[in-house]
């Protein structure tokens, strides 16, 4: 479907209410969703950068942060995926492409600076996306998509980012030293490397990978952040206290992140009963802390109406994520499915907002638009509603099950920044951190707050 059929299809559904009460009202749906998403996306137009959203803050260009768009370029992923619309193919191609920098890395000269682990994390996991959805591959002379993702691993996998010095391992949340956050171990940096690790094992069969998810895991089991129950994941801690004295607020990407990452080493380690057991637990927690009357809900910031930008789209993560986990942990399906089917119902009766009179609200539980509209919103609106489609769809592939994207275990940073695995070893956006004002200030700031 071409971009003239998504506008004809997405004018005919402004004036009738969204629906999924079908297959079929579920694509009409989302295909508007979709369309009233890209609306905020100029990254295509003559003198802009291919790639971005408008921002970040600090340039007074707009509301978002580098990182945002690499999400969104995976929710557009997945939004093909499960509907079949590849009239945003080419965007999405030349989006992802264009920054994946000249390490081929997602390091790109013009955020390095400001660059955090999640950040790089999230196209990261973008590319890998790509790359088990079977999207089209990218010319032979430029970055394949598990290659990218192997150079985001790589990168993470050094010992400039994974510091056993401090707190006994772990990354950061902030890449350069400079950056406020530095001192800050969090759940979503660590979370988006035990993510790539463990897709890349189940991509390539490499237990390589696999053994990184089992390292980041057990750090980040050891040293509190899931609680005394194993299934929570607080945000981070300090280095200056070795990680001690942990930060117990709790958000939805980082149950999701890591809800999918230990979904797919069930997968990869056959249906083993430790990662059922594990998945099982963080799956529990997240409807009892994020789901309360099965409509996505962010409870650190929900009611209190204090959601910034990056906040706002927590709820698309938790969705896809959870939606993909039942794909390669099948034993999710029936717990899982009718939950996300509640929430993505109460998703879609809160877009009736904007000039057109369909843009989507934040808050579901809400029941009706809030006036809060954006990127995030409507990423929320389009993962619930496309992730409806997930037992349509084959299923996300690897290397064996028909995977076609070529990889490269040398992929990254130069020899001096980055550990890298080898041919021969082919067999086998945080949240919320201290911002320290000398030696004796510190107040609370959000992931992104000042570099995302």
């Amino acid at each position: 479907m071409k971009l003239s059929s998504v506008l004809a299809l997405a004018t005919a559904v402004t004036a009738q209410q969204f629906s999924i009460a079908s297959d079929d009202d579920i694509k009409k749906t989302a295909a508007s969703v979709a369309w009233d998403l890209l609306q905020y996306y100029h990254g295509n137009e003559t003198g802009q950068t291919p790639g971005i959203l408008p921002g970040p803050p600090a340039s007074g260009l707009g509301p978002y942060y580098w990182w945002e768009a690499g999400a969104m370029w995976g929710t557009l992923l997945d939004y093909w995926f499960l509907t079949g619309d590849d009239a945003y193919n080419d965007l999405i191609m030349e989006g992802i492409q264009f920054q994946s920098g000249p390490q081929k890395n997602f390091m790109d000269p013009n955020y390095t600076l400001s660059m955090g682990n999640d950040d790089q994390g999230f196209w990261g996991m973008t590319a890998l996306t790509a790359a088990e959805n079977n999207f089209t591959n990218p010319p032979a002379d430029k970055p394949q998509w598990v290659a990218l993702a192997q150079g985001v691993f790589n990168d993470m996998a050094s010992p400039e980012r994974w510091q056993t010095d401090t707190c006994g391992g772990g990354l950061r949340w902030q890449v350069p030293f400079s950056n406020v956050g530095y001192n800050y171990k969090n759940s979503i940096a660590n979370g988006c490397f035990f993510n790539i690790a463990a897709r890349l094992a189940r991509y390539t069969h490499n237990d390589t990978y696999a053994d990184w998810a089992e390292k980041v895991w057990d750090w980040v089991e050891g040293v509190g952040y899931m609680g005394k129950n194993n299934d929570a994941l607080y945000d981070g801690a300090h280095v200056e206290d070795n990680c001690t004295k942990i930060n117990e607020e709790e958000y939805s990407y980082n149950n999701a992140v890591f809800t999918l990452g230990a979904a797919y080493m069930y997968n990869y380690t056959n249906g083993s009963s430790k990662w059922e057991g594990r998945v099982n637990k963080l799956v529990d927690h997240g409807f009892a802390t994020f789901f309360p009357n099965g409509i996505a809900y962010e409870p650190q910031c929900e009611t209190s109406k204090t959601c910034t930008t990056d906040m706002k789209s927590f709820k698309g993560y938790l969705h896809r994520w959870y939606a993909t986990s039942t794909s390669v942990a099948p034993f999710l399906r029936d717990k899982v499915l009718p939950v996300l089917k509640t929430s993505a119902e109460a998703s879609i009766k809160v877009c009736t907002g904007g000039d057109n009179g369909r843009q989507c609200g934040f808050s579901w539980a809400a029941g009706q638009f809030d006036g809060i509209m954006g990127v995030g919103p409507q990423m929320n609106a389009l993962g619930a509603v496309s992730s409806l489609l997930i037992t349509e769809t084959h299923g996300t592939v690897s290397k064996s099950t028909g995977g076609s994207s070529e990889g490269d275990p040398t992929a990254g940073g130069d020899e001096s920044t980055t550990t890298k695995i080898t041919t021969a070893d082919r067999a086998g956006a945080g949240i919320l951190t201290f911002l320290v004002l000398g030696s004796t200030v510190s107040l609370f700031g959000w992931m992104c707050f000042g570099d995302a």
